[in-house]
């Protein structure tokens, strides 16, 4: 499996992408459409429309390398709609891999301070 060092920087890209597109359609996916510089040594990912495959574009000293997974059943992104382009942490890449939506999360209760 793919597990990235944990000071790299992640960019998802928040709409579908055909999966027929290779390199230079990844790169100029992360360039034009994520504003951002691909050698800089970040990871790009991108979801297609089902949200069932995943490829993630990184440019490694060598050269570029495309790393894709697709799954058998389940989905990367259940709603595309609440989705846009972000910045997210390694750990937040590897939870959407194993198939975990990270969603924001709100605090139901309230802690009241206590009177003296």
């Amino acid at each position: 499996m793919f597990f990235p060092d944990a000071h790299l920087r992640v960019w998802l890209y928040g709409e579908p992408v055909d999966m027929r597109k290779s390199y230079d359609g990844l790169y100029a996916l992360a360039r034009h459409g994520l504003k951002q510089d691909p050698l800089q040594g970040a990871l790009f990912a991108f979801i297609n429309r089902r949200g069932t495959q995943i490829k993630v574009l990184y440019f490694d000293r060598s050269g570029w390398c495309i790393w894709a997974q697709r799954l058998e059943s389940g989905r990367f992104i259940g709603d595309w709609r609440g989705l846009a382009h972000r910045e997210m942490d390694c750990t937040g890449l590897k939870l959407l891999l194993e198939g975990i939506e990270v969603k924001r999360q709100r605090k139901r209760y309230r802690v009241m301070p206590q009177s003296t």
